[in-house]
Order: C-alpha cells, then sequence, then structure tokens
C-alpha cells in the first residue's frame, strides 16, 4: 500500500513539473493575477464557477479572497456561481440546468470583474454559456481546464492543465487558484 501511495504522490509531482516547466501557463497565470488585482482596484470581483469537484475548488478559491489566505486583511470581492439553491433549482426548472450560472452572471456580471470557470473537461455545456455571456457583457475570462482544452480553448483564455486525468488537472486547478490569490492578496495589500 506505501507503494501505492507514493506513486500518487510521484503522478501529482509529474504534473507539477510540467507546470513548472510551461512559460505559457506561467505567463498566462501572471497575466490572469495582473488582471484580478486590476478588476479588484477598479470596483469589479473575480467570479468563478465549476460543476462538480470544480464547484469546490470554485468555492475554495471563492472563499480565499472574501475571507483570507495568507494574512489577515480585509476582504476582497469574489462570488462562485450557483451558490443560491433557490437561484439554482429556479433556473434549471424555468430554462435549464445549461442556464444556470449564465443566468446569475448576467444578472450580477459587469466589465469590471474578472470571470475564472474552471471545467476539467473544457466541454461543461453550463460554463460554455457563462463564457458567451461574460463575452457578451465585455468581463475578462480565464478558464482553468485539462485534456486539451475542449471546446471552451476557442472561446476565451485558457490555462490548460497538463493531463487527461480529472483528479490530477483538480489538483493543479487548486494551485494555480492559490497562487493567484497569493499574488493578488499580497499586491493588493502591499505585501
Amino acid at each position: 500500500m506505501k507503494n501505492h501511495i507514493k506513486e500518487y504522490i510521484n503522478l501529482s509531482i509529474d504534473i507539477k513539473k510540467k507546470l513548472l516547466n510551461d512559460e505559457h501557463i506561467i505567463s498566462t497565470v501572471e497575466e490572469l493575477s495582473n488582471k484580478c488585482l486590476e478588476s479588484l482596484r477598479n470596483g469589479g470581483k473575480i467570479i468563478l464557477a465549476g460543476n462538480g469537484g470544480s464547484f469546490g475548488d470554485a468555492q475554495h478559491i471563492s472563499a480565499e479572497f472574501t475571507s483570507r489566505f495568507l494574512f489577515d486583511r480585509e476582504p476582497l470581492a469574489s462570488i462562485a456561481l450557483a451558490t443560491n439553491n433557490s437561484a439554482v433549482t429556479a433556473i434549471g426548472n424555468d430554462y435549464g440546468y445549461k442556464y444556470i450560472f449564465s443566468r446569475e452572471l448576467k444578472a450580477i456580471g459587469n466589465k469590471e470583474d474578472i470571470f475564472i470557470p474552471i471545467t476539467t473537461s473544457g466541454n461543461s455545456e453550463n460554463i460554455i454559456e457563462a463564457i458567451n455571456v461574460a463575452n457578451s457583457i465585455g468581463i475578462y475570462t480565464t478558464c482553468l481546464t485539462g485534456n486539451s482544452g475542449g471546446k471552451i480553448k476557442d472561446l476565451c483564455k485558457t490555462i490548460i492543465a497538463p493531463s487527461k486525468a480529472t483528479e490530477r488537472i483538480q489538483e493543479c486547478h487548486i494551485l494555480i487558484g492559490h497562487i493567484i490569490c497569493a499574488i493578488v492578496e499580497g499586491k493588493y495589500f502591499g505585501r
């Protein structure tokens, strides 16, 4: 069993090394971090969305902004879409599950915001709909995805985790989310 545990750790390390050595990913994470900082300084907010494990990651990253990450400080404006169960069930029932993120984004989003959708496949219909709404509003969007990027890669900027395994992709996404939080928090509060 110990060898199995070590094998899983090594698989995670291997993917993280690929992230570390991909200059395009590093540059895109830096750009997204700077855009988040600019948005917050201009009165915008950071909006995230995802399904399943990616929904949990969206909530996690949003919480790091609104609560704290590395040090005590004032909250930063962030929200994960679809956390209002009444809205999700109403939108799903009245319009269809495909619109659970896009309808809420249309209601609360503005061009000063940043949208960070998360989808391991890059093909989630409800994420695609939300990206289309973000594009129509003029919201800067970068999607965290994996595999080949899926349909999403043609709709917005992407940070594609270099794996086809969902669990490895999700591990990369939470690491990237933490990096963005650390950069934004540090620069916003001058640390």
